[in-house]
């Protein structure tokens, strides 16, 4: 099919946008569930036994879902068809015993199989040896040191909390407490899962070992190996004064029912500790502390999971671009997500990003319902951009202030990062702890073209200094096969489309090398069906761009991206509009399994739900707009 009637994209775009506002809260804002793999229901099921808090109800939910989404090759996978991953295979396993599973059962015989195959819990990565720890499953020289008076150490250290990303910030501090008192979980039931270990955990003497990624790796080694002799004589009012400090971090940011960091794993963490300090559970700290944990709960049909966060500023701000393009900028619902978007600006709190940009004043926004200590550029230019499109002078102090504040952010490399500025000690990854690689918070290809996007569409001269830098960083990054990296979105789609909306943006002509580049790889991996796909196994060895099914969001990804680079009469654009339109459900809506976000690359990967529903009609209503207007030009930056 290559080209498409108009009366049926009308059609189209009028059931997408009528299935979306079925979303919308009352309130004018939207949040849909973020889902990552088994690891983090198996962690709260974990968490229930540690603090003997178990919910049979809630437990027999989580092990359906467990359950269901175990793989043929017998473990759990970091995402849809993903292949098996051990720590999270671990984990899986060790929850389902808890709840209940009979080890002899097939779906228990099949995990423990796979595990014993990939070596055993023993190679399992540090957060997971750090869990066992917890139960007593390891000893704790299975965990690297890091030691809590971390806490006590001058700025200027080479290792420094205010050097690693926020997310890393937020989980190790209260972690650092766990640590160093070393509880043991109160595991009602004793399970134990020493069946899952090819040597027994206190015969094993390699714990910490490689492969090592640099140098730096065998360095580090030798540190922890010295740490672990000197740590019993650190002196004992230290270790008070760095436990009471992290206590004072966590609670200083504890976040209400949002939560410490607004993220699970810090959460958790900050409950445990708690729990080990013999806080009573009506503590009003460890009272909210759980409060926040349950919030993160989704429970239907039978089944329930934990989710990493929660995410209502990013819907919001993605449904209202999406609604803005079908309905138009001043639409009802539109400005109604704004008004929910506005009260939520942080203002007053200086968070922990002014450590490396003092003076700056605060102007961004959250990923969370509230996060204040935590706002991203990502979220604030979209926002800001979103704002900006209503054209309501309503709006010019919000967005003045969203300006500054992304301004005062951009990394001296000339790119952003999503949380912290010069979160660039690329060292720290090769610590021993850091065994994910996803310590750092670096400036990003797409968090960077976001910031270009917003501020070229609210009218910064392309050549100010905050966008020249930015686009000769963006043109330095460049891949060779003309694509992008994609942090935050899978993967090569994902990117190269954020950076051909911020060179649209900022004026870079169609004609321009690297736009011609970028178009010319998107063009080269459309799908026989005009759709796009791209595997997450991209961030490891798989092909850029590429995967063996097509999927609503990253076909959009593809379609805006070219729309931007003035290629709405391309033949590929009509073909992948098409796709889009005759993979619509009859409720307006569209399936998508794969996993087309993540978390950290090769880590953790997410499957936001809202994706497969604006971002196609996000494509759609542009697509509709630029052949009305007989103008390829898109106006707008994202």
């Amino acid at each position: 099919m290559d080209s498409m009637a108009p009366a049926t994209l009308d059609d189209a775009v009028a059931r997408a946008h009528a299935r979306l506002l079925d979303e919308q809260k009352p309130d004018g804002h939207f949040v849909f569930e973020l889902e990552a793999d088994a690891t983090i229901p198996a962690e709260f099921v974990l968490l229930t036994h540690f603090l003997d808090r178990p919910d049979r109800d809630l437990e027999q939910a989580i092990g359906r879902y467990l359950r269901r989404i175990q793989a043929e090759h017998g473990g759990w996978p970091l995402f849809h068809d993903g292949r098996f991953d051990l720590s999270a295979s671990v984990k899986a396993y060790f929850a389902l015993k808890m709840i209940g599973d009979d080890p002899a059962a097939p779906h228990m015989a099949r995990a423990r199989a796979a595990i014993l195959a990939a070596g055993g819990a023993a190679r399992a990565n540090v957060f997971t040896r750090a869990q066992l720890a917890l139960y007593g499953e390891v000893p704790w020289r299975a965990v690297p040191v890091m030691p809590v008076e971390i806490m006590l150490l001058p700025r200027w250290f080479p290792f420094h909390l205010d050097r690693v990303s926020y997310w890393s910030r937020t989980v190790i501090v209260p972690l650092l407490v766990l640590m160093a008192l070393r509880p043991r979980a109160r595991n009602p039931r004793g399970i134990t899962v020493q069946e899952l270990f090819t040597t027994p955990p206190d015969r094993v003497t390699d714990w910490i070992r490689g492969p090592y990624r640099s140098t730096w790796g065998h360095v580090f080694k030798h540190v922890d190996r010295a740490l672990r002799l000197v740590q019993p004589a650190f002196p004992r009012p230290a270790r008070q004064r760095a436990i009471a400090r992290a206590v004072a971090f966590v609670t200083e940011r504890l976040n209400g029912e949002d939560g410490l960091g607004g993220i699970y794993p810090a959460m958790a963490n900050a409950m445990m500790m708690f729990d080990t300090l013999g806080y009573p559970q009506d503590h009003p700290d460890a009272a909210i502390c759980w409060q926040a944990l349950r919030k993160l709960l989704v429970i239907r049909e039978g089944e329930a999971y934990c989710q990493p966060c929660l995410s209502p500023v990013w819907d919001t701000s993605l449904a209202g671009h999406a609604i803005a393009e079908a309905a138009g900028n001043t639409a009802a619902p539109v400005a109604a997500a704004n008004a929910w978007l506005r009260a939520r600006q942080v203002t007053e709190t200086v968070g922990d990003w002014a450590a490396a940009r003092p003076g700056v004043p605060p102007g961004g926004w959250a990923f969370q319902y509230e996060n204040p200590h935590y706002p991203d550029v990502d979220d604030t230019a979209v926002v800001g951009m979103l704002l900006h499109r209503q054209g309501d002078p309503a709006h010019a102090d919000a967005i003045a202030r969203a300006r500054a504040w992304i301004i005062g952010m951009q990394g001296r490399d000339g790119g952003w990062g999503a949380f912290d500025a010069d979160n660039s000690h690329h060292y720290l990854n090769h610590i021993p702890f850091a065994d994910h690689g996803a310590l750092l918070d670096p400036s990003t290809a797409d968090v960077t073209a976001r910031c270009v996007s917003f501020l070229a569409q609210i009218g910064e001269a392309p050549d100010s200094p905050p966008i020249r830098r930015a686009i000769a960083w963006l043109k330095r990054e460049q891949e060779p096969d003309g694509a992008w990296f994609g942090r935050w979105g899978t993967n090569y789609i994902y990117g190269t489309w954020s950076v051909l909306c911020a060179l649209n943006a900022a004026g870079t002509p169609p004609d321009d090398p690297c736009i011609q580049r970028a178009v010319a790889f998107l063009l080269s991996v459309q799908r026989d069906d005009g759709g796009w796909g791209e595997d997450n196994e991209s961030y490891a060895d798989a092909p850029h761009g590429r995967h063996n099914v097509s999927t609503p969001s990253q076909t959009a990804w593809a379609l805006l991206g070219l729309m931007a680079a003035g290629q709405a009469d391309h033949p590929a654009v009509a073909r992948g509009i098409a796709h889009l339109s005759a993979t619509q459900k009859p409720d307006g809506g569209w399936d998508e399994e794969p996993y087309t976000a993540v978390g950290f690359p090769r880590v953790f990967y997410l499957r936001y739900h809202g994706y497969k529903l604006f971002f196609p009609l996000l494509a759609l209503a542009r697509f509709r707009n630029l052949k009305r207007a007989n103008d390829p030009r898109v106006a707008w930056g994202f």
